[in-house]
């Protein structure tokens, strides 16, 4: 009997790079290939890299060189995903011992790559790396475009981004827009919930343009409650990543009336003063921010809104951060991600001037994330004396606690609810919250 050929991979990085690290090796093993969960047994390593921003790459490399140092003489080292597009041949120089680098526009011919990596002639890497010319999501070969993570799955449902943000590298690592045919996504979505997951996380780079490019208008509206008609069974949607000026009023109410569809809405606004927003090439309208958020809230009384805010973005001045935390007392946001301005040399931002001193833009996020911490603390603590309801995604029997997720909580990026009692993993359970953490709940079952 012929032993299996083995793969060992590592994901790094968000939730879309763990969809195509799962669409990977979903390739692999239907190729005959066997997951293990040691790096000394696999045959082939595989590291799915993330090129984001600095720390994400210095992250990559660290991994990379690692598998490298310790790596046997039969086993082949692959670096794919981000940064392998974003770097190419120079990832193999920071990487000695790196024997193939594959770009995230071409993630579905791993297997005639390995192939090609494992025959080639010398020791020198190999690279696949198409042009610019090539976006993603072209020739998906079937697999499911989705990362299951107990009760919940995040599905892809666009990939890349047509956006001019200054600051980001995606439309180079990614390309354009290309979103998945709604069928697709509708067959995809069914199978998941056959599967058991009672949670669909929606992802994209730009959620909001999906169909843009397929000619569709409000694309995600229509997609959504097509996925909650296809899928009946499904208890949560939940929205992530969507662009400011394209929630279209459509969407608003497919939040507002349709019960499956979780009240809840990621919308990274980036910063607040329209200076910072224009040379960050973002939507810099800040009254038609007031009037969406009004709007949102208006419709949707107890919707959970989050966002993210880039501090320290070249030129910002005492003044433009200033208006920001204004901005954020006077919201009053459920969850707000605060990050560094990270210098990208290949974006438009790496060439302005006025770039921020590391200290001033650390002291920066600091004090805006210890704002933030009053107000998630002061609106959890409202929560306090009502029943929500919470989905377990884990159990500690000992300690007979539960740990779970309310409708406010995307996973990974929020907060959690302690739960008093061990229940089973996947449970949608009424919760009645007792006290409030700034970022956690604690309830018992009702």
């Amino acid at each position: 009997m012929t032993k299996k050929k083995s793969y060992y991979l590592l994901s790094l990085g968000c939730a879309k790079n763990t969809v195509d690290s799962d669409s990977i090796a979903q390739l692999l093993d239907e190729s005959g290939y066997r997951a293990v969960t040691e790096a000394r047994q696999a045959d082939v390593l595989i590291v799915n890299t993330c090129g984001f921003i600095g720390p994400a790459r210095e992250e990559s490399i660290r991994h990379l060189r690692a598998l490298a140092a310790r790596k046997r003489r039969h086993q082949l080292l692959i670096a794919a995903g981000c940064l392998a597009q974003l770097w190419g041949p120079r990832l193999a120089e920071a990487v000695p011992g790196l024997d193939g680098v594959i770009g995230t526009r071409r993630w579905m011919d791993i297997l005639s790559f390995i192939e090609r990596v494992r025959g080639r002639a010398h020791p020198a890497p190999l690279f696949h790396l198409p042009d610019e010319a090539t976006t993603v999501g072209d020739d998906e070969r079937g697999v499911l475009r989705a990362a299951v993570q107990g009760p919940s799955a995040y599905l892809k449902i666009a990939d890349g981004c047509r956006r001019p943000c200054a600051f980001c590298t995606i439309p180079i690592i990614k390309g354009t827009l290309k979103s998945r045919p709604p069928e697709q996504i509708l067959a995809e979505a069914r199978q998941l919930v056959e599967r058991g997951v009672r949670e669909l996380i929606l992802i994209a780079q730009d959620l909001t343009d999906y169909g843009s490019d397929l000619g569709l208008r409000d694309g995600l509206a229509h997609l959504v409650t097509a996925i909650t008609q296809a899928a009946p069974a499904l208890d949560w949607v939940r929205l992530m990543y969507a662009y400011p000026s394209a929630v279209s009023d459509r969407l608003i109410e497919v939040i507002a009336t349709n019960d499956k569809v979780v009240k809840y809405l990621d919308m990274p606004l980036q910063h607040a003063h329209p200076d910072t927003l224009r040379r960050m090439r973002r939507p810099s309208n800040m009254d038609w921010v007031y009037r969406t958020l009004d709007k949102l809230r208006r419709a949707v009384p107890e919707i959970a809104l989050r966002t993210t805010f880039i501090v320290g973005f070249p030129g910002e001045t005492d003044a433009e951060f200033d208006a920001l935390l204004r901005f954020v007392e006077e919201v009053q946001f459920d969850r707000v991600g605060v990050f560094v301005y990270s210098y990208e040399a290949d974006t438009p931002s790496g060439r302005m001037p006025n770039q921020v001193p590391a200290e001033v833009a650390e002291a920066r996020r600091d004090l805006l994330m210890r704002k933030q911490q009053q107000i998630s603390l002061a609106k959890n603590q409202r929560l306090v004396g009502q029943t929500l309801t919470a989905l377990i995604e884990g159990h500690d029997a000992q300690q007979g606690i539960s740990v779970g997720r309310t409708y406010r909580d995307a996973p990974e990026v929020d907060g959690l609810v302690l739960i008093e009692e061990t229940l089973p993993v996947g449970q949608m359970v009424p919760v009645r919250i007792n006290s409030a953490l700034a970022y956690d709940l604690i309830g018992a079952p009702v």
